[in-house]
């Protein structure tokens, strides 16, 4: 069964590009208007050395901005879970950063940030984006301990910081996994829109790539960029899935 998991998409796949070389041959299609599956793999291969320079500047802008994200997202959660003063203060203001279109404040972080530094940008940008994933899990996961367990540590003279590390953090650890799934692809989208919105040589990232490709007219390597861009994005994701499934392996044999 798992193997027709992974036989079945490939054939799907087979069959929608055998399609869509048809379709492209069939009906004279400009190439600059959709290029066919092999004139695709044929700028692929013109291009893997740049291709391949862009993906490794994205994934590194991409992992930076996911651990900051972690680390600055957890350590606001047991913040908030240490001071209701504290969470009902700042947590708005989170929330607010949330549902603020990143493409609104990208601008003005280019301009504080400067453009001798547009990595660090970038990483910024990215950063804010999957920033709120891993604070709400990781907030909800700290206040679902179980209140039981916790007043009885107190009985027994717990400090507040071995109740955190005892109970409230083994219980967040599900969600914040969730959280740190989804965040991984904000992450990348992040960076994406980032290098975007820099619309500069400065950024050399897959999007940059799929910016100048597009200015030339040059489709199929917009579309090479594309699919090299998809292909990290679902490895990232099998990732954290995997990282998942082994802690709460962890978790729950603990």
């Amino acid at each position: 069964m798992k193997s027709l998991n992974i036989i079945l998409p490939l054939l799907l796949a087979a069959a929608l590009l055998g399609l869509w070389e048809w379709t492209v041959a069939a009906r004279h299609i400009p190439p600059y208007v959709l290029p066919a599956p092999s004139a695709i793999a044929h700028a692929f291969r013109e291009n893997f050395t740049s291709l391949m320079q862009a993906l490794a500047s994205t994934l590194s802008v991409t992992l930076e901005a996911f651990a900051a994200a972690t680390m600055l997202g957890t350590a606001s959660a047991i913040v908030f879970s240490q001071s209701r003063l504290l969470e009902r203060l700042l947590y708005p203001y989170a929330v607010i950063l949330q549902v603020t279109p990143v493409v609104a404040i990208a601008p003005l972080i280019l301009i504080w940030v400067g453009f001798d530094h547009i990595n660090l940008a970038l990483v910024i940008i990215a950063t804010i984006v999957a920033f709120f994933p891993i604070l709400a899990g990781a907030t909800l996961g700290l206040k679902s301990a179980d209140f039981n367990l916790i007043d009885l540590t107190r009985l027994y003279g717990a400090s507040r910081l071995q109740t955190l590390w005892r109970i409230r953090l083994p219980t967040a650890l599900p969600y914040l996994l969730s959280g740190m799934k989804t965040a991984g692809g904000l992450a990348l989208i992040g960076a994406v829109v980032a290098e975007f919105v820099a619309g500069s040589g400065g950024a050399q990232g897959l999007a940059w790539r799929i910016l100048e490709a597009g200015n030339r007219l040059q489709t199929a390597r917009m579309f090479a960029a594309l699919v090299v861009l998809g292909l990290m994005g679902a490895v990232l994701h099998a990732a954290l899935e995997a990282a998942e499934r082994v802690g709460l392996k962890w978790w729950r044999g603990r």
